[in-house]
């Protein structure tokens, strides 16, 4: 065939190109609508970083006011991409909260375990850092990107293993609590008659005491090491556990199924076990991680009052003790490293324990 008739033969009438095909501009609108989002919040979590950046690398000179204005007004820019991109990939359901906490808290994890691996800077030894300046205040791209303290001591490494100290007493805390008051209060819950009075009654007393005159009472008389904050904080996250154990079990024990193992002739214990137990357990480990949070804070004072974790050794607590004095007027990053790990962790502890509340504790509410 000639090269004409096929020019022809294309440019028929009723032929239809690739462009005028019906439904073609409907397929092409979502996705550059698609593309125009992702565009967006591109644009603004690298406008955001890029101010935080600029606020962060000012701690040095300029206006605290306007510093933490910057910084703030970067990091609320920086979150609207990273939730604008994350439900234009993933769907309005994306939740960036969870999904920044989760990432917070595994980063923070991470960093605490491995901390001898990593390059950081003294931490504890004054006299290892007698070289180095002392209140030096945070520069991102220095030897020192988190500053010192008024003995030279590198703030991002105290950050680092004040971590490690306060993530491992409330695990442990958290683990007591959740061990001791769970099987308490599943029992409680599970068996009923006298022994859910007498736990009712002494557990009530417990939550009816200032949980924090309790804790200071018990600090004050046990020696200051590790091992004693975390079983105080421990005793102190047993009550709550108790109620909630025992709450979720006496739901439970009223499920068709258990009555079912009942009626079949199955013992107590192998109700307890096999039928309470798995059901209670989820409900327990979504609350344990805002159990965790409130005895990060309660570690901290401790350690800010001076019952806690001990100079030199690190604590987010003791180290926002630091500023004391009017050192915070001249100083802000000996309170604002500490405190803005801690408001970051505690705050990350009850984002991602409220997600899972939601969907496992199926009969708490």
């Amino acid at each position: 065939m000639a090269l004409a008739e096929v020019t022809a033969v294309e440019q028929a009438p009723g032929a239809p190109g690739p462009a005028t095909g019906p439904g073609a501009g409907d397929a092409a609108g979502p996705a550059v609508d698609r593309g125009r989002a992702l565009a967006a919040g591109g644009a603004w979590l690298v406008g955001g970083v890029a101010l935080v950046a600029v606020g962060l690398m000012a701690l040095s000179a300029g206006p605290m006011l306007a510093r933490l204005v910057v910084v703030v007004a970067g990091a609320t820019a920086a979150y609207r991409g990273y939730g604008g991109i994350g439900r234009t990939l993933r769907g309005p359901g994306w939740d960036a909260a969870l999904w920044l906490s989760a990432a917070w808290i595994a980063v923070l994890v991470v960093a605490a375990v491995a901390a001898p691996l990593l390059p950081l800077g003294e931490h504890r030894d004054t006299a290892a850092a007698l070289t180095e300046p002392s209140l030096l205040r945070p520069n991102l791209f220095g030897e020192h990107p988190l500053g010192t303290n008024n003995f030279g001591l590198d703030q991002l490494s105290r950050v680092v293993y004040g971590a490690r100290a306060s993530l491992l007493m409330a695990l442990s805390a958290s683990a007591i609590g959740l061990v001791v008051g769970g099987a308490i209060g599943i029992v409680a819950g599970t068996g009923r008659g006298w022994v859910d009075r007498v736990v009712s009654t002494a557990n009530n007393s417990l939550l009816a005491f200032p949980p924090l005159v309790l804790l200071l009472a018990l600090a004050s008389v046990m020696e200051r090491d590790s091992r004693n904050i975390a079983l105080a904080l421990g005793a102190l996250s047993v009550p709550v556990n108790i109620r909630l154990a025992r709450a979720n079990a006496m739901t439970v024990a009223q499920e068709e199924f258990v009555q079912a193992a009942r009626v079949m002739g199955a013992s107590r214990l192998r109700i307890l076990v096999r039928e309470v137990l798995p059901n209670v357990v989820p409900a327990l480990l979504s609350y344990a991680l805002i159990v965790m949070a409130v005895l990060l804070v309660a570690e901290a004072s401790l350690s800010y009052l001076g019952l806690g974790v001990q100079a030199p050794d690190p604590s987010w607590g003791n180290m926002i003790a630091e500023g004391e004095g009017g050192m915070f007027e001249d100083h802000p990053h000996l309170v604002l490293v500490p405190g803005g790990a801690m408001f970051a962790t505690v705050l990350g502890f009850n984002l991602v324990g409220e997600r899972l509340r939601q969907r496992w504790d199926r009969h708490g509410r």
